[in-house]
């Protein structure tokens, strides 16, 4: 192991515990480079260890017997904070490290109290975190680590003002930026706040036992789409994550879908904190079978036994289609990502899979199951 000797014996102690297969090619790279304070723009496929590569060597550099906020750790989306959040909790369990959770939609009270206390590290949402400071709750001069989680939607035009606005109300610090998907922008967006900053990139090939993962197509028309999510809802052993483009699409799906008592549940923008929490936990636990969300809700998500991604509509952005599709066959277990596939969207969506490692199949739904072939298959075989 390369980089556990720089980490403490309690964080040693909890990595043999957690009985990881391997290290991450992401965390041999980022870990000893945060713990010598270099600024850092890290590049790494969505579930490739990106999270524990920055948490550990924050837990490390940290000093809990300091009663001020040390870290601060910036996320584009509530689900995502949560989940970080909770990561952290598991690795100072037993430790003075404290932690809070400072994102929107939350109370901002209950984060005021929070700050009171004096954590050790918080993870937030821009705006968020922006009221906290122009409130003078969260001092940002004490701040000396900023990590940027999901670095190119934090940096995007959308929220760079902000998060640009946080950072320079820090005095000394080290940035270290991390995403799956870091445009040319993005890095000089990056640099320029930044000092000598160390480029770390990391490609799907580089990743130890990943497995096999089939891309696959299913043709249909725009109106059929919600009832084959439900028919695919149905199939045996389905896990997947929906994707849709808009919140209005979803909406209305989830409305037809609940209808028809599927095993789905969505998750949007618009939903409470609460309602959130119950559909991540109903589809965590197995009670349903199928997550729809738009990219937003489910940015960071970290769902792990993931056997299918279904884009229920074509991606924007190849970024978009890969960022999505990395979400299956993650730690050596196959995946398929399957797309339910308009006339009009053939284009964009060969445009996106060219690149691939091998061709999309096609596939067509048969007597209740999905298997390989086009619409004449079915004409051979007799319906």
């Amino acid at each position: 192991m390369t980089f556990l000797q720089d980490l403490n014996e309690t964080l040693q102690e909890k990595w043999a515990k957690a009985n990881f297969a391997f290290e991450m090619p992401i965390q041999t790279q980022l870990i000893p480079q945060m713990l010598n304070g270099s600024d850092i723009v890290a590049e790494s496929p969505t579930g490739t260890g990106k999270t524990l590569a920055y948490v550990l060597p924050l837990l490390q550099m940290v000093d809990p017997a300091k009663k001020q906020t040390q870290a601060l750790v910036i996320v584009p989306s509530q689900e995502l904070g949560m989940q970080i959040v909770e990561v952290f909790r598991e690795w100072v369990s037993g430790t003075n490290i404290s932690v809070a959770q400072l994102i929107g939609g939350a109370n901002m009270q209950r984060q005021i109290e929070n700050l009171k206390k004096k954590p050790t590290i918080v993870v937030g949402t821009p705006g968020r975190l922006q009221e906290l400071v122009k409130a003078k709750k969260l001092k940002m001069h004490e701040i000396k680590t900023i990590v940027l989680d999901e670095g190119d939607q934090l940096l995007s035009r959308e929220h760079r003002t902000t998060v640009k606005g946080l950072i320079d109300a820090t005095v000394e610090r080290q940035l270290v930026v991390a995403s799956a998907t870091i445009t040319e922008e993005i890095e000089l967006v990056a640099e320029r706040m930044m000092i000598n900053p160390v480029r770390i990139q990391v490609s799907s090939e580089d990743i130890p036992s990943k497995g096999e993962v089939i891309h696959s197509f299913v043709k249909t028309e725009p109106r059929d789409k919600t009832e084959l999510l439900r028919r695919l809802s149905h199939v045996e052993g389905m896990r997947g994550l929906a994707f849709v483009n808009s919140l209005d699409q979803l909406l209305m799906k989830d409305s037809k879908l609940s209808y028809r008592d599927a095993p789905i549940v969505s998750l949007h923008s618009e939903m409470k904190k609460e309602e959130r929490k119950k559909a991540l936990d109903d589809f965590k636990k197995g009670n349903v079978n199928i997550l729809i969300a738009t990219d937003v809700a489910a940015r960071g998500l970290d769902i792990s036994g993931l056997t299918h991604v279904i884009h229920v509509d074509v991606p924007h952005s190849i970024e978009q289609y890969l960022h999505r599709s990395g979400r299956t066959g993650r730690a050596g277990k196959d995946g398929e990502v399957l797309t339910l596939l308009t006339y009009t969207d053939e284009k964009t969506y060969k445009k996106w899979t060219k690149e691939l490692p091998s061709k999309p199949v096609q596939k067509i739904w048969h007597r209740g199951e999905l298997i390989e072939g086009s619409s004449k298959t079915i004409d051979k075989k007799g319906k």
